[in-house]
């Protein structure tokens, strides 16, 4: 007589499915926290994919090529535009103007904008008033400010006015060389300096009440104490301020194109302007491109400059 023997039943073995494929391991919290991190930066690295990297080695391919729009016919030149760049009679003038008004920007606008904020950095009546008046300027549309100046000083303009009353006979500030390009500095100015003044406040409210009390117990002046103890707790502030300045400065166009047109002759005409006339005036955009690629290179070398220069007069409390 024969027994049987109870049934089984047969489990498949750990990490397999029934239908005998292997199961995916769950992923460790690591590895969710990475997964996590990536996706919220791929909105960014598309973008920046996009709109910086692939527009950029479009330009650097446009800048080989002899690209004639109005018959719409493209050449491969190699390096004949970047020729044509060193044997430029007008690119000495234009690097010059360029530099004139990067130079005077940084020079006017930052010491402004630094006292602006030490005076505005106290409490009082009206205090949020004016910090407001000279923050307004930044959030007006650039080509509307620049038509307003545009008027002003003209030669029977509002500021020629406000000079005959003193008995002053102003010029016509935009048609001779040297005051058109000083207008162009001083509107430019007007028009930013209350964003490096916000800046300012906000590092300057940063620096410790206690430090400064404790310098003034010593003995130490007010100047002393803004140069020995203030300046150095907000050198990172005024690195980031000089180095939005002088990228802002050169790309710079509305107001170049509003106020002077590049003119008179090439006395305003910045490397940025200089580039849109070659490209969309000339037509010319292999030349164009070959501009944009030297602004590129001038951008990216000042502000490299900059950033090593950190270290020997950057404060970190590290």
């Amino acid at each position: 007589m024969s027994t049987a023997l109870p049934h089984r039943e047969v489990r498949p073995a750990r990490g397999s499915s029934r239908a005998g494929r292997p199961r995916r391991r769950p992923l460790s919290i690591r590895q969710r926290d990475q997964l996590t991190g990536y996706l919220f930066i791929a909105p960014q690295l598309f973008g920046i994919a996009a709109f910086v990297i692939l527009p950029l080695c479009l330009v650097i391919w446009f800048s080989l090529q002899n690209w004639n729009v109005l018959s719409g016919t493209s050449t491969f030149a190699g390096a004949d535009n970047y020729r044509k760049l060193l044997a430029d009679p007008q690119i000495a003038q234009v690097a010059l103007a360029t530099a004139i008004f990067s130079v005077g920007l940084v020079l006017l606008n930052i010491p402004m904008a630094l006292v602006l904020a030490v005076l505005l950095n106290r409490k009082g009546r009206g205090i949020a008033f004016f910090r407001t008046a000279f923050f307004t300027p930044v959030v007006i549309s650039t080509v509307a400010w620049s038509i307003v100046w545009q008027f002003l000083l003209q030669d029977n303009g509002g500021v020629n006015g406000l000079l005959s009353l003193v008995g002053i006979t102003g010029p016509n500030w935009l048609q001779t060389g040297p005051t058109a390009m000083l207008a162009v500095i001083v509107v430019q100015v007007f028009k930013n300096v209350g964003l490096n003044m916000v800046l300012f406040l906000a590092g300057l409210q940063g620096v410790p009440r206690e430090l400064q009390e404790a310098a003034r117990v010593d003995g130490a002046g007010g100047w002393r104490v803004f140069r020995s103890i203030v300046l150095p707790l907000i050198s990172p502030t005024i690195l980031l301020t000089v180095i939005i300045t002088i990228v802002g400065s050169l790309q710079v166009f509305a107001q170049i194109a509003v106020l002077t047109a590049g003119g008179p002759g090439l006395s305003t005409t910045v490397l940025v302007y200089y580039l849109y006339q070659q490209a969309f005036q000339f037509h010319d955009f292999g030349y164009g491109s070959t501009l944009a690629i030297v602004l590129f290179v001038v951008v990216l070398i000042l502000t490299i400059i900059q950033w090593q220069l950190r270290r020997k007069w950057v404060f970190y409390e590290n």
